[in-house]
């Protein structure tokens, strides 16, 4: 099949989880004998003097990286009107350099920043519309639509998914929430989960931790409200009263690097907490190969692609049973779970661990070899294409515009 994937991040522009998820697709597909086309974006902040639009083949797979047009939008204050700008671009560089000499079979749109040129190629090229949802805005704002933006977000977000001619989530967590938040028919909605590529994770160099007297606790990933880091430095006094010198590593960069400072002051474990940024990585590799246990404490997370790079590099898991992370850590089989948000949980989930390394290292056997099977990208790769094949257009619609309930959105499910 000839799939036009649209995102607007793919490495080396990567934000989040998204940009090599697509990467990985894409490549797998490619190997599979499929002809794809990935629309995407240059770096934010960028312009075509200094970024200019680039197409080029990256494992196989033609990517178009579209530069930002003049107009000074900046995504951190103008993200809706950055949003429907990049939209153009890439709606604009495709219809001038891909369409004229090619023509998808199916278009496939990720996340709610790529709806409008995604629709737009669909209705226009008369194919399906294939969309993944990664996440949902009011899954980040743990039920509720605060102010404007958020409300224009999960309108867009809406009118993706029930245009869309079939609907992909990572996990069955989403897939739950998805069909409440929009309305969807569980039938509409296909499971298929974020992969790795294990390569990645072969490297092996010494570890950056330095000695301490007592065990590792590793966090990485985004410093986010929802991702819970907050809930763990909660919990490392009581973690620190049981396994005496218990030090806190967390990896990653975020809006919330200040705040997460404040709180381990806050909990007099400031000394116990140490910061280190974004790590490449090898040097990530080292460090998760290093912890007595890598603690995941997210109070929302769709799938949880962390867990299965920890995983790869045979770490113990602790981590929450959050969304899909609920489906990737399995309690007492791949690692030891607990309730979101549970602060005295987070501690005695860590003290299982840590109180039975025979049992940690036989969990970590499991879900290292669950990597080569449930989240193989060959195998999610086939799976896609699956859907791509069944895939049968809706035409274009006409769509009213979304009401957005008061309140809690996650209330209409209890």
């Amino acid at each position: 099949m000839r799939v036009l994937m649209i995102s607007w991040e793919f490495p080396p522009v990567v934000v989040g989880g998204l940009g090599r998820h697509v990467h990985a697709l894409a490549r797998e597909l490619v190997a599979a004998g499929h002809e794809v086309v990935v629309l995407s974006r240059a770096p934010t902040g960028t312009d075509a003097g200094t970024h200019p639009t680039v197409d080029e083949t990256v494992d196989g797979v033609r990517v178009l990286r579209v530069a930002e047009d003049p107009p000074h939008l900046d995504f951190a204050t103008d993200m809706v009107a950055w949003t429907l700008g990049m939209g153009h671009g890439l709606l604009r560089h495709a219809l001038s350099a891909v369409l004229p000499g090619w023509r998808p079979d199916v278009v496939h749109a990720h996340d709610w920043l790529v709806a409008h040129p995604a629709i737009a190629l669909a209705d226009v090229l008369g194919v399906p519309l294939v969309a993944t949802l990664h996440a949902t805005e009011a899954g980040r704002h743990t039920g509720w639509l605060p102010g404007p933006m958020n409300r224009q977000v999960h309108s867009t977000e809406w009118w993706l998914a029930n245009r869309a001619d079939e609907v992909i989530t990572c996990s069955s967590a989403m897939r739950a929430e998805v069909c409440a938040l929009y309305d969807l028919a569980p039938e509409r909605v296909h499971v298929v989960h974020n992969g790795i590529d294990l390569r990645r994770w072969r490297a092996r160099r010494s570890s950056p931790l330095p000695a301490t007297p007592g065990p590792r606790l590793v966090y990485f990933g985004r410093l986010e409200y929802e991702k819970g880091v907050q809930d763990l430095i909660a919990a490392l006094p009581r973690i620190r009263r049981r396994h005496r010198g218990t030090q806190l590593f967390v990896a990653g960069t975020g809006t919330q690097r200040d705040m997460l400072a404040h709180c381990a002051a806050e909990h007099r474990v400031k000394t116990s907490v140490r910061f280190l940024g974004h790590l490449p990585d090898a040097e990530l590799g080292a460090l998760l190969r290093a912890a007595d246990a890598v603690v995941l404490p997210s109070r929302y997370e769709p799938f949880g692609i962390v867990a299965l790079e920890a995983a790869a590099v045979g770490a113990t898991l602790v981590a929450s049973t959050a969304g899909g992370l609920g489906e990737v850590v399995r309690d007492g089989e791949t690692g030891i779970g607990f309730a979101p948000g549970d602060v005295a949980g987070i501690a005695d989930a860590v003290d299982r661990a840590l109180a039975d390394p025979r049992g940690a290292a036989r969990r970590a056997r499991v879900a290292k070899a669950r990597l080569r099977t449930d989240f193989a990208w060959p195998v999610i790769a086939e799976r896609t294409a699956r859907i791509y094949a069944e895939a049968r257009t809706g035409g274009p619609q006409e769509l009213a515009r979304p009401k957005i309930p008061t309140g809690n959105l996650f209330d209409r499910e209890r």
